[in-house]
């Protein structure tokens, strides 16, 4: 099994996703920032992770990526999956006598890493970081491209009519 900087990263982005859930999609750019991981290399991972179904895309202001299933029905191995292909297990014939002695045992520890990536599900990483005190930021209100400026009440003095200014010029009395 291989477990590259790619796949680690994209556990990562997961988790960060699977526990800002709750308050809508999360936008690569804040996924950027919190793990100082380049957008672009985000772009190229979520392009996989969207293809496997594991996360779903949103558009437009306030868009960003959300879980594609639940949490507790996506593995660790589904993840790795999904960024670096199927799993492979070490099979190679061995190259000579010495190579053969330890040869099992990478087999061995290689279906171990499997059976327990494939045990570990998002949602028990997500509850590990809460436990551990992770805080969760909530999301402002309104995310885009612009705010839009307060709008204050302004009263007017003046007559907003031709009458009413002709009021104004006749004696009162």
């Amino acid at each position: 099994m291989r477990i590259t900087t790619k796949s680690r990263f994209a556990v990562a982005a997961m988790v960060d996703i699977a526990l800002r859930e709750q308050n809508g999609p999360v936008s690569l750019k804040d996924i950027s920032k919190r793990h100082q991981i380049s957008v672009s290399y985000l772009e190229q991972m979520f392009s996989r992770l969207r293809q496997h179904g594991l996360v779903r895309s949103t558009r437009g202001p306030g868009g960003g990526y959300a879980l594609g299933r639940k949490p507790q029905e996506i593995s660790v191995v589904d993840i790795i999956h999904a960024i670096n292909g199927p799993l492979r297990r070490i099979s190679a014939p061995a190259k000579d006598e010495q190579e053969n002695l330890t040869q099992d045992l990478w087999t061995r520890l290689d279906a171990r890493m499997a059976d327990y990536m494939h045990s570990v599900r998002l949602s028990e990483l997500v509850t590990e970081q809460l436990t551990k005190g992770v805080q969760v930021e909530s999301r402002p209100s309104k995310r885009g491209v612009f705010a839009k400026p307060p709008v204050e009440s302004t009263r007017t003095l003046a007559p907003n009519s031709v009458f009413a200014l002709g009021r104004t010029l006749l004696p009162q009395g």
